[in-house]
């Protein structure tokens, strides 16, 4: 028996769904990044890190930064839309 329920079908093309799967990923991508940024900070703050270590570490993000808003335009997102709204717990980033 079915029941044919037109608010559970999912109208999605292929644009939307690579548009929206870029998304998930580049936002997982930033919150990973943000992530390692902040254990940096707290390591170099910490004095576990020599000069060289915190020049390559800090290279490496601005590298990675820039990576992120390249791709970012390449799909047509903006920083902001990194940002998932998770509802009762906030925002994602």
């Amino acid at each position: 028996m079915s029941v044919d329920r037109p608010g559970l079908r999912i109208a999605a093309d292929s644009e939307t769904i690579e548009r929206d799967l870029s998304r998930l990923v580049l936002t997982l991508v930033e919150l990973i990044r943000q992530l390692v940024e902040r254990q940096c900070v707290r390591r170099m703050e910490q004095g576990s890190l020599s000069d060289e270590q915190i020049e390559a570490l800090g290279a490496t993000l601005m590298r990675l930064e820039e990576a992120m808003t390249d791709l970012c335009d390449r799909f047509g997102l903006a920083p902001e839309d990194l940002n998932l709204d998770l509802g009762p717990l906030g925002t994602l980033l």
